[in-house]
């Protein structure tokens, strides 16, 4: 059987075992803390992605005893640091954008005006909501005590990213909800016009 290539996630998991040995309890709720701003996946996929890469000789799992429950802590390979790098040295692939509320934005004409402006609220509080996560993150990675503060300067890169982004979707939220206080319906925008919003 010809084993599956190597995912983005694979090599999420390898980035964070060439820092540390983890459990996967551990890589789990790492995963959360950080890549989950940006790379979200599935719990189960990140306690099976482990076996994968012990599998592919990438990892090394050992047995342990934590107090009287068994867990498994999982090691980089030279070979897993071997594929991390080839793989830093590849161009990254487009993009790609998941976002509920703007699947409903789009077919917003099947529904009422008031379920629209409903969206675009709580599009907004949940912006603000995350705003508020990623700055105490901020204020976390800018503190002399931060966990793996010898990365701090790559953390900084990924949560002004991240900042950015909930701001952007924030301010879009806001605006799109001045814009649509004057249409009449989903189906009738009235005099307002919508070549001035491409401006």
């Amino acid at each position: 059987m010809v084993p599956k290539p190597l995912t983005t996630t694979s090599h999420a998991l390898l980035g964070l075992l060439a820092l540390r040995p983890w459990t996967t309890y551990e890589l789990a709720k790492q995963v959360h803390r950080s890549l989950d701003w940006f790379w979200p996946r599935a719990e189960r996929k990140l306690y099976d992605e482990p076996k994968r890469l012990v599998a592919a000789g990438l990892a090394e799992a050992e047995r342990t005893m934590t107090g009287a429950r068994p867990s498994t802590v999982y090691t980089v390979t030279p070979a897993g640091r071997d594929a991390l790098e080839a793989w830093l040295g590849e161009a990254p692939v487009p993009p790609t954008f998941e976002f509920e509320g703007m699947v409903k934005v789009f077919f917003a004409d099947g529904g009422t005006l008031e379920q629209l402006r409903a969206t675009l609220t709580s599009i907004a509080a949940t912006a603000d909501e995350r705003l508020v996560d990623l700055e105490a993150k901020a204020d976390e990675v800018a503190s002399d005590e931060a966990a793996f503060a010898e990365r701090a300067h790559l953390n900084s890169l990924g949560l002004r990213f991240v900042l950015d982004h909930e701001r952007t979707v924030a301010t879009w939220a806001r605006w799109a909800l001045a814009q649509t206080d004057s249409w009449r319906s989903t189906t009738d925008p009235g005099p307002w016009d919508h070549r001035q919003a491409l401006v």
